[in-house]
């Protein structure tokens, strides 16, 4: 699972690199609802500290649904911190910003294509053979 991570951390960088990033659960949604075509990949990012927080896991809930009805493959993360560093997404007292959801989506006119996204496509096309629909996700230390 640790190529998996690697892979994710690259499509990540490329993803924010082509501005083809939303992040936030409420920015998510919103893209969800007006353009579910665009969403390419979701990851969804929660830890210890939110485990408990039960309209948190109403969003995932509601997330995963919509993933799964549109062919969207999709990933859990367990570390919001380290989610954080790898997209520089703090605020100014160095807390991390909502990046309990991100999705990768596809520029205005084309389809987004990395070989990491190819990588993680086939890792969760496996994970759901094995009839896990949300494989956990380790990311690289730094």
């Amino acid at each position: 699972m640790q190529c998996a991570g690697k892979a994710l951390e690259e499509l990540l960088v490329s993803a924010e690199s082509q501005e083809c990033l939303t992040v936030g659960v409420y920015e998510s949604a919103k893209v969800m609802n007006v353009d579910p075509d665009c969403v390419a990949f979701c990851v969804l990012a929660t830890d210890e500290e939110y485990e408990g927080d039960i309209a948190l896991q109403i969003h995932f809930t509601l997330i995963q649904a919509f993933c799964f009805d549109n062919g969207i493959d999709i990933v859990r993360v367990n570390d919001t911190q380290r989610l954080a560093e790898i997209l520089g997404n703090t605020d100014e007292s160095g807390e991390p910003k909502d990046v309990h959801c991100i999705l990768v989506t596809n520029p205005s006119e084309d389809t987004f294509e990395d070989p990491a996204l190819e990588k993680l496509s086939l890792f969760c096309e496996e994970c759901r053979s094995f009839s896990e629909w949300v494989p956990a996700i380790t990311l690289p230390e730094r």
